[in-house]
């Protein structure tokens, strides 16, 4: 497998240590794959905190949000109606259950290297019965003087995907649930094509189908139709089980250059890239056969879920593309691409 990144030697750049739980009785069990954008003259760092109650001998407790507030269960660790076999989900009575609570939290830079909390910005954390088990991996577009926030809502419902709008990072407008479960990655284009707006998405199938990415349009960026599956998985590669887009594509002379994760049946997690074209990005032009990036360092290989790479924030300057992305579903990392690298890697249809 080919991997062209160019890791930050300061890798990881943040970690669960790092930042302060949100509040007393919880703890900080990763820290994943961040939205990014600029502001400010700063470079800022959107991070899905998943947080959790400390953990006692025999007991297993879990969050939940609650209109109160959060909420603990804890069952013993021996409870024949208990299944902990994933340490991301339990099954409890027949119920699923999220082992953490997401929220979303800022941190900023002048360096993209080391990152803190800035006073004055708050937490993003879960709103309404379509948040209970929390919100996670953000995209952010800015599209006028707009900052679109597509995140994954997750409640009993399902898995669906939000969005937030924002000009100044301090006062939201909480538009719901914009694609209904199951639904997640969903990432919005930088610019509208032809007076749309147009968005990459996952819908999931357990049965006929798979676990694909679909285009959509929209005329206003919150109603969302015309869906086309236009990436599936493939067989006996790298991204054999399920793939979804990253952050915003990345406008080119050849096409919107898009990069996503890929998974196998094994949950390793790599990132490649496919090409759309600028005029109608249904047409897919092109797609890497091996990946871009793999697993490979000790942090990417060992964490809370390891053999994970995977983004959904980027910056552009120029040829060079900055990718930040959540190492083995624990830390928050770097790596540089080349953009021109990437697209001689693709295999045009």
């Amino acid at each position: 497998m080919d991997d062209i990144a160019r890791r930050f030697p300061q890798n990881p750049i943040l970690a669960p240590l790092h930042l302060p739980p949100s509040r007393v009785g919880l703890e900080i069990a990763c820290l994943l794959n961040p939205g990014v954008f600029t502001f400010k003259g700063k470079i800022w760092l959107l991070i899905r905190v998943a947080e959790r109650p400390k953990q006692s001998p025999g007991i297993i407790s879990f969050p939940i949000l609650t209109q109160a507030g959060i909420e603990i269960l804890a069952v013993a660790e021996n409870d024949p109606q208990l299944n902990a076999t994933d340490p991301r989900v339990i099954n409890y009575k027949g119920a699923d259950y999220l082992t953490t609570l997401s929220h979303l939290r800022l941190v900023c830079s002048d360096d993209g290297i080391h990152f803190y909390e800035p006073e004055g910005y708050p937490f993003l954390q879960g709103e309404g019965k379509d948040e209970t088990f929390g919100i996670e991996d953000c995209r952010v577009t800015f599209i006028g003087n707009t900052y679109y926030l597509t995140y994954t809502s997750v409640s009993a419902h399902g898995v669906g995907v939000g969005l937030r709008t924002t000009t100044d990072w301090k006062n939201f407008q909480h538009h719901g649930m914009i694609i209904p479960p199951h639904n997640k990655d969903c990432a919005l284009f930088e610019e509208r094509i032809n007076g749309k707006f147009y968005a990459l998405h996952r819908p999931s199938s357990v049965a006929l189908g798979g676990n694909y990415i679909w285009l959509a349009e929209s005329p206003d960026g919150i109603h969302w139709g015309k869906h086309q599956c236009i990436i599936k998985t493939r067989a006996n590669l790298w991204d054999s089980a399920r793939v979804g887009a990253g952050a915003a594509p990345i406008k080119t002379a050849a096409g919107w250059l898009e990069i996503y994760h890929g998974a196998n049946e094994k949950h390793q997690y790599a990132l490649g890239a496919f090409l759309m074209d600028l005029q109608d990005p249904s047409t897919v032009l092109a797609r890497t056969e091996a990946p871009i990036m793999v697993p490979r360092e000790d942090y990417e290989l060992h964490g809370f879920f390891g053999e994970v790479v995977f983004t959904n924030g980027h910056l552009i300057n120029g040829d060079e593309l900055t990718v930040y992305y959540g190492a083995a579903d624990e830390f928050v990392c770097g790596a540089k691409f080349s953009v021109e690298e990437i697209l001689s890697k693709l295999t045009y249809f």
